[in-house]
């Protein structure tokens, strides 16, 4: 009996503005453009959607994975396969969530708390190793626009709720009666850096 011939890979088409043109690259020549020392494995990306009512989506990670029950961006690790490290970041958001990517606004930095948007090389991006510690990973955020909010569909592998929030239940990490504990101090940072950005209109770049 033949094999069912594979679902062919999905192609990701989206628009983006000028000002993440330098993000718009394969992994490896990011890293061998930006990275000539190699002190880097991996690159990572994490997507900030707003909804309609300017709330953002928010993933619960599963109970059985790395930082259970925690609360996140859609994100994950660029592929070899993904043709620039923003494709890599359209791919996790509809593999993590569901949605389709079709607009990425600007580039959030992490790890920052202050006004000042001019963004130096060393700043980009948030640095941190895997499980392991046998890799450094770069990650960096994007606010992106998606064709529509309605249905948001999970990876029971990954994760197991989502929620779309204020800036202020991001800021207390709490909506109603129910905490939603975030992964870290810097995704604090990186989603409330993102706010500031869209009610500012601000455009950050490499």
């Amino acid at each position: 009996m033949p094999l069912p011939v594979p679902a062919p890979a999905r192609v990701f088409e989206f628009k983006y503005d000028e000002s993440v043109s330098p993000w718009h690259v394969p992994m490896r020549q990011w890293l061998q453009e930006r990275d000539p020392a190699s002190t880097l494995t991996s690159v990572a990306s994490g997507v900030v959607v707003f909804n309609a009512e300017d709330r953002v989506l928010l993933v619960q990670r599963a109970s059985h994975d790395s930082m259970p029950n925690l609360w996140e961006v859609p994100g994950g690790a660029v592929d070899e396969e993904d043709a620039t490290i923003l494709h890599g970041a359209a791919r996790e958001l509809w593999e993590e969530a569901g949605l389709v990517l079709t607009r990425i606004n600007r580039f959030i930095p992490e790890g920052r708390q202050d006004d000042r948007y001019e963004v130096k090389l060393e700043d980009l991006g948030y640095r941190f190793t895997n499980r392991a510690g046998t890799k450094l990973v770069c990650r960096f955020a994007f606010e992106a626009e998606v064709e529509s909010c309605d249905k948001v569909t999970l990876d029971p592998n990954e994760h197991q709720d989502y929620v779309w929030a204020s800036e202020e239940e991001i800021r207390t990490q709490k909506i109603g009666d129910r905490g939603i504990p975030l992964t870290g101090p810097f995704g604090l940072s990186m989603l409330l850096t993102a706010f500031r950005l869209r009610k500012a209109g601000l455009k950050t770049g490499a």
